[in-house]
């Protein structure tokens, strides 16, 4: 099976509050999900129509089992998932307090966790040189051995040996606690970088990654480093992509935020999508973004992922151009666009 989409990487059982707005210690009721970005990421593409698959590992355990059963249901492959005797399942437990409020309390990760026991030894290069896309995240690089798995996957994918309409993306979601500085971390995302087509972060990832800046900036300095697209989230600003040729921002699709959790996640799965299908950047971002906000206005995170039914229609309902459409809505476009040399 040749995967349109394959992500390596963290999974999680999350523990989501029932009860909206109170803090953790008053929550009486909770429901419980499948988590982890990399693990979000390849059940948004999936529910986009792709064929995706997670290399990650899980715990010996009911919640293994439970993790299982959620990707299957997802037409996720979890061919590469496979257990870890010696260490729990992880579990994440959240409270929600919208609009802007969504502390994470990680069980099970320290000091380590079975998705950071992913060894290199057991990886299958083939299945992971020849997808579509490969997806990692800055988190798997934390800590051995899933760093040197992490660097032993992106080493068997050159970004030389890449055929047109593949990509290899670096998820740059940098997360303090699982590092003893921001310099560790830079240093070893800077061993990734020369193997990324496409890097997406905001504005404090992209820090991590590159130094402080503007997201012009940072962007430029990705870009230097070899990477094609650089996407820089802007926050209430949006979001901006960067080729050598092509800078593209997308206004923010406004929602009713109930949980921003997985919105990131939703946003790569729909950009995964976009880039697979050979949309235009600015039709990639906008689709990726309207996917994004989708999922912040629902509970939960991989069962809230849309479908691309649910994201053209919210694109429609803001007047957005839905990437069937661009052809007749060319003169409409809800981004900016401007040439390398205009770009601030």
């Amino acid at each position: 099976m040749t995967h349109e989409l394959l992500t390596i990487g963290r999974i999680s059982v999350d523990i989501y509050p029932n009860d909206i707005g109170v803090d953790l210690e008053d929550v009486t009721s909770f429901g419980k999900y499948l988590g982890g970005s990399p693990s979000n990421v390849a059940v948004a593409a999936a529910r986009h129509g792709r064929t995706a698959g997670v290399i990650t590992r899980t715990g010996d355990d009911a919640f293994g089992k439970y993790l299982h059963r959620e990707l299957r249901k997802f037409n996720v492959d979890d061919t590469f998932v496979t257990p870890v005797k010696e260490w729990p399942t992880a579990v994440t437990f959240c409270a929600i307090m919208p609009p802007d409020d969504f502390p994470l309390y990680f069980y099970g990760r320290f000091p380590t966790a079975p998705d950071l026991q992913i060894n290199a030894a057991e990886l299958d290069l083939a299945a992971i040189r020849d997808a579509g896309i490969f997806w990692s995240t800055v988190t798997g690089l934390c800590q051995e051995p899933s760093r040197e798995a992490h660097l032993a996957a992106h080493a068997a994918r050159p970004r030389t040996g890449l055929k047109e309409g593949q990509y290899t993306i670096l998820d740059l979601d940098y997360r303090p606690m699982f590092w003893a500085s921001e310099e560790d971390a830079r240093s070893e995302i800077a061993k990734v970088l020369p193997h990324v087509t496409v890097a997406i972060g905001n504005d404090k990832e992209c820090a991590v990654a590159v130094g402080e800046g503007t997201p012009d900036e940072q962007a430029d300095r990705l870009l230097a480093a070899g990477v094609e697209i650089a996407v820089v989230k802007l926050g209430p600003e949006g979001v901006m992509a960067k080729t050598r040729t092509e800078r593209v921002v997308s206004a923010p699709v406004p929602v009713e935020t109930l949980n921003g959790l997985g919105a990131g996640d939703s946003f790569g799965g729909a950009f995964c999508h976009g880039l697979l299908s050979g949309w235009p950047l600015a039709q990639v971002l906008d689709y990726a973004n309207a996917a994004g906000a989708i999922v912040a206005s629902r509970l939960s995170c991989a069962d809230a992922m849309p479908t691309p039914d649910e994201v053209t229609s919210l694109l429609a309902e803001r007047g957005r151009l839905a990437p069937a459409l661009a052809g007749a809505a060319a003169s409409r476009p809800s981004h900016t666009t401007v040439s390398e040399g205009a770009a601030s």
